[in-house]
C-alpha cells in the first residue's frame, strides 16, 4: 500500500483540494445558474446551501479518508465491512467515467488557445467550433477522430499521467503549486479587464440584481443545493482520497471552511468576469444581456471567442490568457479525479502505484478516444448529464443516508474531527446531514427520475437534449448504471491483502 504519509503537507492538500474544485464546470456553470435563479438573490440560498451541506458534507468526507487512512473502497470497507464497500467503488467508477470526458474538453481548451493567436474562430464562432473544429456528426454516430481534437487530447493524458507517476508529494502537490497560483492569477487579469469594458456594468448589474420572489420558489433552492454539490468535488471520492494522506494532526474542520469558502470565491469571480464580458457584448450588440447569456460549451466555446473578437485591444492576448485559464483549471481538476481510481487499485490490488496509473489511468486515457470523434460531443453531452444526476447526486443522497441513518458515525465523526480541529463541530452539522440534505437532495433526485422517465417513455424527442430513446439509453442510462453495477462487482472481488486486516498496521488517525 502507499506510504500515505508521503504527502505531509497540509498547504499542498489544500491546493490539491481547491484544484479539484475550482474545475472547468464553475467557469461556464455557476454564472448561469445564479442568473436564471434570481440574480443577487440567489446568493442567499446558496450560502444557506453550503454552509448546511457543502461544508458539513466536506467535513464528513475528510474526515472518513483521514479516520480511515484509505481510498474510497478502502474506507467505505473500514467503516462498514463488505455490504458497503459497493459505495467506494461506485464512486471511484463515477469519476473514471468523468475523466473520460473531462479530458477532452481540456483538450478543446488547448487548441482553442492556440486559435487565439490569430483569432482563427473567425466572426462566426459557433458554425467554428461545432462545423470546423468539431465536425459534428449526428447523434449516435461515431464518424472518425478530429485531428484538432486527438492531439491535444494525447498531450493532456501525457501530462497527467506523468504527473501521478510521480506521486502525490512529488507529483500532484507540486503540480497544484504551480497550476493553481497561475490559474487565479490569469483569471483576477481576465476579470480586471472585463469590469473596465465598456458595458461591463450592465452586465454586472444583471448578474447581482436581485429578484427577491424567486427565492421563495423551492426550484432555486434545488439549484443552489445542486451548484454547491457538483462545483465542490463532493461525493465522488476524491475529497476522501486526499484527506487519507494528510498528517494525523491536521485541522480538518478549518481545511473545509478554506476550500468551500475558497471554491465560492472563486466561482463569485467567475461571474463578475463572465457577466462584465457579457454585458460587454451586450452593448456592442445593442441588445439586452440576457440575450447573449448562455451556458456549457456554449458560453466558453461559443460566446467567449465572439466576445474576444471584440475587444477594444490585445484581444489575442485576452483570448490566450483565458483558454490557458481553463487547461490549468482543468488539469488541475483531472489529477484529482483521476487520483481517486489509481488508489483505489493500489489498495485493493496491492499493484505498485506506477502499474495502477497505467492500468487506470491508460483505460480511461483509451476510453475518452471516443469523445475525440466527430459524434464526441453529443456522447459526451449524454454521458455528462447522466453521470452527474445519476451518479454524483445520488452517491451523495446514499452516502449521507448511509452514514447519519444506518452507520450511525456521525457523532464518531464529529469526536474524530473535533480532537485535531480548532473550529469544532456543533448541532448545526448534525441537522444539516441528518435531515436538511437528504431531504434536498431526495426531493432532486426524485424529481429527475419522474421527469427523465416520463420523458423516455413519452415522445422519442422529450428526452434531454431532444435526442433519440436509443441513445438516451446507450449514452445516458446505460454509463450511469455501468458506473454502479461494475462498483458492485469490484466490491465482491477479494482483496489481495484485506483492508480490514491492515486496519491496525495502517492505524487510524488517533
Amino acid at each position: 500500500m502507499e506510504n500515505r504519509s508521503q504527502w505531509g503537507s497540509r498547504a499542498g492538500f489544500v491546493l490539491a483540494a481547491a484544484g479539484s474544485a475550482v474545475g472547468l464546470g464553475n467557469i461556464w456553470r455557476f454564472p448561469a445558474v445564479a442568473y436564471e435563479n434570481g440574480g443577487g438573490a440567489f446568493f442567499i440560498p446558496y450560502l444557506i446551501a453550503l454552509l448546511t451541506a457543502g461544508i458539513p458534507i466536506l467535513i464528513m468526507e475528510f474526515t472518513m479518508g483521514h479516520k480511515y487512512r484509505g481510498s474510497a473502497p478502502l474506507t467505505y470497507n473500514r467503516m462498514g465491512g463488505k455490504k458497503v464497500e459497493w459505495i467506494g467503488w461506485w464512486a471511484v467508477l463515477v469519476a473514471f467515467v468523468i475523466s473520460t470526458y473531462y479530458s477532452v474538453i481540456i483538450a478543446w481548451a488547448i487548441s482553442y488557445s492556440i486559435f487565439s493567436i490569430n483569432l482563427s474562430w473567425g466572426d462566426d464562432t459557433e458554425t467554428f467550433l461545432f462545423n470546423d473544429y468539431l465536425n459534428l456528426a449526428d447523434p449516435g454516430q461515431v464518424g472518425g477522430f478530429v485531428p484538432g481534437v486527438l492531439i491535444p487530447l494525447i498531450i493532456v493524458w501525457i501530462v497527467v499521467l506523468g504527473i501521478l507517476f510521480k506521486g502525490v508529494k512529488k507529483g500532484i502537490e507540486i503540480a497544484n503549486r504551480i497550476f493553481i497560483p497561475a490559474l487565479v492569477i490569469i483569471f483576477l487579469i481576465i476579470v480586471i479587464r472585463a469590469v473596465t469594458l465598456p458595458g461591463a456594468v450592465q452586465g454586472l448589474n444583471a448578474f447581482f440584481e436581485p429578484n427577491f420572489s424567486q427565492i421563495w420558489d423551492p426550484s432555486v433552492w434545488v439549484a443552489a443545493y445542486g451548484q454547491i454539490f457538483f462545483s465542490m468535488s463532493i461525493a465522488f471520492a476524491i475529497m476522501i482520497t486526499y484527506s487519507s494522506y494528510l498528517p494525523r494532526k491536521t485541522d480538518l474542520t478549518n481545511n473545509a471552511f478554506i476550500v468551500g469558502f475558497g471554491n465560492s470565491s472563486f466561482e463569485l469571480l467567475c461571474g463578475i468576469g463572465v457577466f462584465g464580458v457579457l454585458g460587454f457584448m451586450a452593448s456592442q450588440q445593442g441588445v439586452a444581456v440576457d440575450e447573449v447569456v448562455a451556458g456549457g460549451v456554449g458560453l466558453a466555446f461559443v460566446v467567449f471567442p465572439a466576445i474576444i473578437n471584440e475587444f477594444p485591444a490585445l484581444n489575442e492576448l485576452f483570448g490566450f490568457l483565458f483558454f490557458i485559464s481553463l487547461v490549468l483549471a482543468g488539469l488541475t481538476s483531472l489529477m484529482s479525479i483521476t487520483e481517486t481510481y489509481v488508489a483505489g487499485l493500489v489498495d485493493k490490488f496491492k499493484i505498485s502505484r506506477n502499474k495502477a496509473v497505467l492500468f487506470g489511468g491508460g483505460t480511461a486515457a483509451i476510453i475518452s478516444l471516443l469523445f475525440a470523434t466527430r459524434g464526441g460531443l453529443n456522447f459526451l453531452d449524454a454521458a455528462d448529464y447522466f453521470i452527474n444526476q445519476f451518479g454524483v447526486a445520488m452517491l451523495g443522497l446514499v452516502e449521507v443516508i448511509l452514514i447519519a441513518w444506518f452507520l450511525r458515525k456521525l457523532g464518531t465523526f464529529k469526536e474524530h474531527a473535533n480532537e485535531i480541529s480548532d473550529i469544532r463541530i456543533r448541532a448545526w452539522w448534525n441537522v444539516s446531514l441528518t435531515f436538511i440534505t437528504p431531504i434536498v437532495l431526495g426531493y432532486t433526485m426524485f424529481q429527475l427520475f419522474r421527469d427523465n422517465l416520463l420523458k423516455l417513455f413519452d415522445t422519442p424527442t422529450g428526452n434531454y437534449g431532444g435526442y433519440s430513446d436509443a441513445f438516451i439509453l446507450y449514452g445516458g442510462w446505460f454509463v450511469a448504471g455501468g458506473a454502479l453495477v461494475i462498483g458492485i462487482l469490484l466490491a465482491l472481488s477479494k482483496w489481495k491483502s484485506s483492508g480490514k486486516a491492515n486496519k491496525k498496521k495502517t492505524g487510524e488517525a488517533n
